[in-house]
Formats: structure tokens, sequence, C-alpha cells
């Protein structure tokens, strides 16, 4: 993030005066002064309008190209000092930040690009290059089902990161994206999390008297899976909706295009944790709805930053499949995915139907690895078709398996994660809660020795 603090005259490109008229550098050394023409082309160009392109100094020491996508005054500075909140066209959007001044090359400044025209590729005109590369941008982040008018709206509205960062447990996490937060939180930079109930504060002396009251030590639900130090959580949003809609508060921080539901009844949430004797800290999450037609099995997944590159992601994916099995039906993530979730899907659709595809030495067919893997017909089949694994022959598919081009795949698709221990997952399909009485894991960390819960919904 963009340092917040009141930049010196010398971090805004002009070094401060030594006194005699001479222009003296920060060392105290005198300093060449600047030629006229570098002066006027200062002069001309600052402030920076909002949609200036310019190329700006990142945390790698290299100048990348960057859009304004908004400017603030400098408190306690002359007139023209701004901070820019901008979008490092190269990256994804959770690597906008406000920068100073003399992070930006103004040599490299050029015109701010018409809206007006760029609009004018929406409604069917020829599209200008710029317009071009935001479809382009939208597909590769896997957001195609948005069109452009969404996608505009969808970022003005959320263009500014309003939180930077978040305390939650024992980490502190940079954010990602914009969050809408109820409006008491608008003036906050960093919030605090309790890692338990999440329950968000403004300072971090409320959390501390909030933590000496709350009895939490896990989600609020029923643990439905253990195996060594991971548990899973399954939590109702209709009978623990608070925490449901904080849950989607923190999600929104680091996804982008993610509906957030203030209405979570229609949700179950499933919370992933790492236990010890302190209680169970929250690593992760995916959501689904409780009755889909579409045979959605996860509407929403994250894995927290701190926990990231663990293999949780692919857990909390084979995890929603098992359900899946155990409902007795196929699944699908909803859409569209995040660019994230988008890799982390293609990289275990790969690995599961490739290691079946070895065993049975491809003589299997669709049908039968969807009945197998509770994988949606559609999944695997463009999931086999992006590997060229696949060919339509008199009408029907068949599948090309040499044990050669598998391995060659498996290898480009990495490790396969944390695996699942069917045999420690303990649920029973929400459709039978209504005359189920259903136990409660026996919690040994924590006491919560074979709790009964009678489900009424």
């Amino acid at each position: 993030m963009g340092s917040l603090e009141t930049p010196s005259a010398a971090e805004n490109g002009s070094a401060p005066s030594a006194g005699n008229g001479k222009s003296m550098s920060v060392d105290g050394t005198e300093a060449t002064p600047e030629p006229d023409t570098t002066k006027r082309r200062r002069s001309s160009v600052l402030p920076l309008e909002v949609g200036t392109r310019v190329m700006c100094r990142w945390r790698d020491g290299k100048y990348h190209p960057v859009k304004v996508i908004e400017r603030r005054k400098v408190p306690n500075a002359i007139p023209s000092d701004y901070e820019y909140y901008v979008h490092y066209t190269e990256f994804n959007r959770r690597l906008d930040e406000w920068v100073k001044l003399e992070q930006l090359d103004l040599d490299s400044v050029e015109a701010v690009v018409d809206e007006k025209v760029e609009e004018k590729g929406a409604t069917g005109l020829k599209m200008t290059r710029h317009q071009k590369r935001k479809i382009d941008e939208t597909h590769v982040e896997g957001h195609e089902e948005l069109d452009a008018a969404s996608l505009r709206e969808h970022e003005e509205f959320t263009k500014v990161k309003n939180i930077a960062t978040i305390e939650l447990g024992r980490y502190e996490i940079e954010t990602w994206y914009f969050s809408p937060f109820p409006p008491e939180y608008n003036d906050c930079l960093k919030l605090y999390f309790c890692e338990f109930c999440l329950n968000f504060m403004k300072r971090k002396e409320q959390l501390q008297r909030h933590m000496r009251k709350c009895d939490l030590k896990h989600p609020p639900g029923d643990e439905i899976y253990r195996s060594g130090t991971l548990s899973m959580f399954e939590v109702d949003g209709k009978k623990n909706k608070v925490y449901g809609q904080n849950l989607c508060y923190l999600a929104k921080l680091f996804l982008d295009h993610k509906t957030l539901y203030y209405d979570v009844d229609l949700f179950l949430f499933y919370v992933l944790c790492e236990c010890d004797d302190r209680g169970c800290h929250m690593v992760g999450y995916f959501s689904k709805e409780k009755h889909s037609e579409e045979s959605y099995n996860l509407a929403c997944i994250l894995t927290l930053p701190p926990y990231q590159r663990k293999g949780y992601g692919k857990f909390l994916i084979a995890f929603s499949y098992e359900l899946s099995k155990k409902e007795g039906k196929v699944g699908t993530p909803e859409r569209p995915l995040s660019d994230l979730g988008l890799l982390s899907y293609r990289g275990y659709w790969t690995r599961v139907l490739l290691d079946i595809l070895k065993k049975h030495k491809g003589n299997i067919s669709i049908k039968e690895l969807s009945d197998m893997t509770a994988i949606k017909a559609e999944d695997i089949l463009t999931t086999l078709q992006s590997l060229e694994l696949i060919q339509y022959r008199k009408g029907q598919h068949v599948i090309c398996a040499d044990p050669k081009v598998l391995d060659r795949h498996l290898k480009a698709a990495g490790r396969g994660g944390l695996e699942v221990d069917v045999s420690k997952l303990i649920w029973t399909p929400y459709k039978e809660q209504t005359v189920a009485v259903r136990s409660r894991m026996p919690f040994g960390p924590l006491g919560n020795d074979c709790i009964r819960a009678e489900w009424n919904p």
C-alpha cells in the first residue's frame, strides 16, 4: 500500500531551499536546477486528472503503466500536492494502491482517454483499442459473463479500496478490494476482526474488550469433519445471520466480482479451520445454496492470504465435491469464477480426471467419469478439450489417453494439495435435516463432548 504520511517537498519532486536562492538536494549538496522546460512540463500536467495514464515505480523498483483512478490532496501541503490511486494495467486490481507523486514519471504522461469514445464499443460501434483491452482483461480474469456496462458500473462503485488492512487473529493482512461496510466505517483504514465470531471494530482496544467477553472458540456451527489439526464447520446462514453477513464482508475484501448477499438465510457456509489449544482459526471457506436449481455445489470460495499456496484451496474444492457425492448429485461452481478460483478449479479437474484415465487406460466414458467424480459433464468436456485429450468422431466424443501425454499434463498441473479423508466426514445433506438429529463430533481441546442438536428449519 502507498504510505499515507505527508510527503515532504523533496518527495513531491522539489528540493528544499537552502535560503541563499540556490536549490539544495536532500543531503545538503547543491542540486542541479531543473530546466525551464521540465518546470513548465510539470506545471502543465499537475495535478494529474482522473483517467490519466502514466508510468509508476512499483515495489519491484521498476516502472509499470498505470491509470489514475482517483486523487486526493495531501494534508498540510501546497494546493497542487496530491496522492493518486492507481491501477497497474498489467496486473490484477488487487494491486491497486495510493502512490506519491515521486513514484510517477511525469515525462510519460498520456492524455486522458475520452470515456464516451470507449462506450461506443458497448453499443455495437467500432471499439477503441482501450475497449478491446478492457474486454480482454475481463476474459482473462474469468468475468466473461459480465457485459461491458455492468463491468464499468461495478468498477466505478468499487474503484477505490476503502479498508487498507485488517487484523484477524495473529495476522495483519493487506486487503485487495473494496467491501461495502456500513457507512460508520467509511473513515477506517484498518479494521479489527474477532477471528471466532467475525465481529469487526475500529480500534484495537475495542477488540481486546470484545475478546474478554466473546465465549466462542470456533465458528458457530456444527463440526462435520476433523482430521489431525484440520476441522470443517457447517454454519447455517439462517441460524447464524450476523456471522454469515460478517463473513461476506470479510470475503469481499479479497474477492473482486462477488455479489454480497445480505440475506444469507439461503446459504450454508463451510468454514475450514486450523485448530490448536487456543481454538479454531479460520483458514478459508466456501458457501453453497441450500437448494440450487442450476446444480451449483459452491457459490463462493476463499482461502485467506496468509494460508494461500498451502493446498487449502484445493482441499475446499475437493470437499465440495465430496458433499455432492453424499447428496448423490453432480455439481459445478457458480459462475463467474474469480481468476484464482478458475485456476484452482482447472487444476483440480485436471488432476482428478487424469488420475482416473490413467487407472482405466482411457476406457471410460464422460458419463462414467461424471458419476465417479460428481463433476458436471460439461466441466469434464471443457477440461479434456483444453488438454487436447478429446476428439469428436462419428457423432460422439472419444477420449484419447496416451500414458505419456497424461503424465505430462499431470506434472504441469502440480501437486494435488491436502486430501479429504472421507471416513472423517460426518454429514447429512440439508434436505434431510428436517428429520435428522445430528451429533457433533467430540471437540477435545475445547471440551465440547458429543453435543447433540435438534434441527428446526
